[in-house]
């Protein structure tokens, strides 16, 4: 007898990649004229469009006559969307832009009369664990995922407590597509569907598209000589609703961890520090954001059409193709502007509604601001030429060229506490720590601890591309020496000094009462190819982190002995595990805490913790990448993507335990302001 298989029909759209949003929009509107049209004359009974409407929205504002052709499929349930906007990175997006992913995607899709989701994550790079609870707080009980699956994984299986449908070989069928006889097809089918019987029951799920690929004209035509030719299998056309109601009593196997497991399928890990540009214009962007629309709750204003316009441009921005960097050069340069008009939105609110008369307070025990004029309890970090916010905002008042006025950035302490700040050329201080600059190394004493040589900067080669980092294993790394140190501001409030090294500069800052200290590194990138690091030596080796993940802690553990540049595969088709990983905006080893500022990887190595400051590449997919053995996308040759030029990656560190990383970065973040 043959067994089931449920075939739905879909395609896969990435908003931009390697090529442009307008570019993919007309083919777009190619590819979903005629499936609406397919749809309407009975040639196939459904279509699954990829888990996100923003394609869907992209469609209508260019064909808003379809738009009750399509109320009228997805009524009849022919036609799927949502529940996402936007199909987003999970470890590069943050928890409250992937709620409001959630938030705005349902709100539309109903909006168009869908009722019933599945959480599809079709081709995003591995899966969080902490995205479960948030599909849970939306009513979201399904979910389907690909890469990162361990082998030993079923079809079926309850990932962290939600029911969930492990692609086998992946969203990516596009064999009806090929232009081979019947006969090669059904044998190449019957292979894969071997593979996906392996780890199925009496039903296989079997995915018909790929990425921005149109539905053959005569598929069900193909589906059912096929049929005949297949021994073991009977291809019926349905939905992945159709598919989980079939196989709902097979959900036995329980996995409560991250789905980052690459002995399968591609994750792609490289894509953390791939432009890290974009990363830290996204963490700059999320946090204002968010900043302006609980501000503008508080105060009772009218800005929810404005926040939920950028809310849209931000989350265009995360689709996996665009946060993680690994497209073309034009398309981030888009997602620049797109960021830029978030920050635009964000800071303007804020700062009407404190022309308004609203009060605007951020934690932390320092307060940054600015004004004309130097406070006698203030102590001034820099200034600059400028309009004032009051004549900005004042709709009654013109900006004229008298106006124009140095504007002072001041600092104050909230609370009346004694200085304790002590700065010199070589050392920076207060009652918490003590940093110092000492036989060409830098060290910390904090806690009962004395660490020197503490931290480093590391530059090497890379041979690999945007989707993977490749050491050069000819070519030793450049670690920077000590030139000179100074200090570049002293005060009661804060202070710094400047280091200057061989191939970076670093301002180190200390805030009076603070247990954070603050780098601001400054690099000139003339070359290519190069990966910036910052490593912190600690006195034991590292065997497990903590990191932020989706607004919770995640426990990753680590080989502290493994080398990525020993583990290049030989064999096509195999992705080199790495001991590089994503963060958000935190993680903590040994006691180490560090805080960053859109740095997006760290990577464990001995007794060593490396956060990723800059990674230039030349290329999307390298051919010739030795961590990665088969191509992940076209060979495109790219030169923004190498990042030369001025470059500024901003961290914190202390001595802490893991729990305090919410104070932490309640401290860091309020001075992106």
């Amino acid at each position: 007898m043959k067994k089931k298989v449920i075939a739905y029909i879909h395609t896969h759209w990435d908003k931009e990649w390697y090529r442009e949003f307008e570019i993919f929009r007309l083919r777009l509107l190619r590819i979903f004229d005629n499936v609406i049209d397919m749809l309407e004359n009975g040639v196939i009974p459904s279509f699954y469009f990829d888990g996100q409407v923003c394609a869907l929205l992209d469609y209508l504002e260019l064909r808003p006559e379809k738009e009750g052709q399509i109320r009228k499929l997805i009524a009849d349930k022919k036609l799927f969307i949502g529940p996402f906007y936007t199909l987003v990175d999970e470890f590069l997006c943050d928890d409250v832009c992937f709620r409001k992913n959630l938030e705005l995607g349902i709100k539309i899709s109903k909006d168009f009369g869908c009722k019933d989701y599945i959480a599809y994550f079709a081709d995003t790079f591995g899966h969080s664990k902490n995205t479960i609870p948030i599909l849970k707080d939306f009513a979201i009980d399904k979910c389907m995922v690909w890469r990162g699956v361990p082998e030993n994984i079923p079809s079926e299986f309850i990932f962290n407590g939600m029911n969930t449908v492990n692609m086998v070989r992946g969203y990516f069928m596009d064999i009806f597509s090929a232009k081979l006889s019947i006969e090669a097809k059904a044998e190449f089918l019957a292979k894969n569907l071997d593979l996906i019987a392996a780890k199925s029951g009496e039903t296989l799920l079997l995915p018909i598209g790929a990425d921005h690929l149109g539905v053959p004209v005569d598929l069900v035509e193909q589906i059912k000589k096929v049929n005949e030719l297949l021994e073991n299998y009977e291809i019926t056309i349905g939905s992945p609703f159709d598919y989980f109601n079939e196989v709902e009593n097979n959900f036995k196997t329980k996995f409560d961890d991250e789905l980052r497991d690459n002995s399968q399928t591609f994750i792609l890990p490289g894509c953390y520090s791939a432009r890290m540009d974009i990363k830290q214009w996204f963490g700059k962007a999320s946090y204002k954001l968010k900043l302006a629309d609980d501000f503008q709750k508080k105060c009772g204003s009218n800005y929810e059409k404005q926040i939920e316009y950028a809310y849209k441009l931000l989350l265009q921005n995360l689709a996996h193709d665009g946060i993680c960097g690994c497209s073309t050069d034009d398309v981030h340069l888009e997602n620049i502007i797109r960021y830029k008009k978030v920050l635009q939105i964000a800071e303007t609110i804020i700062k009407e509604l404190i022309f308004e008369g609203n009060s605007f307070e951020l934690s932390g025990d320092i307060e940054e601001f600015e004004d004309t004029k130097i406070h006698q309890d203030a102590q001034v970090i820099s200034k600059r030429n400028g309009f004032e916010d009051a004549i900005l905002y004042d709709t009654q008042r013109i900006p004229v060229t008298e106006d124009y006025t140095e504007i002072y950035r001041q600092i104050k302490q909230k609370e009346q506490l004694p200085s304790t700040l002590k700065v010199t050329d070589n050392t920076i201080s207060n009652d918490n720590l003590q940093f110092f600059i000492k036989d060409g190394q830098f060290g910390l004493k904090m806690q009962d601890l004395n660490l020197s040589n503490l931290i480093e900067f590391v530059k090497s080669n890379d041979v690999g591309d945007t989707y993977n980092f490749a050491p050069d294993i000819k070519t030793p790394a450049e670690y920077g020496k000590i030139l000179s140190s100074k200090v570049i501001l002293n005060g009661p409030f804060r202070g710094g000094i400047l280091v200057k090294t061989d191939i970076l500069d670093v301002e180190i800052y200390l805030d009076n009462n603070s247990k954070l200290l603050k780098f601001k590194v400054k690099l000139n990138n003339t070359q290519k190819n190069k990966l910036w690091q910052v490593k912190f030596n600690l006195p034991e080796e590292i065997k497990e982190t903590f990191s932020e993940d989706m607004g919770r802690l995640i426990k990753r553990e680590f080989d502290p002995e493994y080398e990525l540049a020993n583990a290049f595969p030989k064999s096509k088709g195999i992705e080199a595990k790495t001991n590089a990983a994503p963060m958000q905006r935190f993680v903590w080893a040994n006691g180490l805490g560090i805080v960053t500022k859109g740095l997006r990887e760290y990577a464990i190595k001995k007794n060593s913790i490396y956060i990723t400051l800059l990674r230039g590449c030349s290329i999307i997919s390298n051919p010739k990448n030795p961590a990665r053995t088969t191509p992940a996308g076209p060979p495109i040759e790219l030169e923004d993507a190498q990042m030369q030029g001025e470059y500024l990656a901003e961290f914190a560190i202390t001595i802490c335990e893991k729990e305090d990383y919410k104070k932490l970065i309640d401290e860091i973040y309020p001075q992106v302001i």
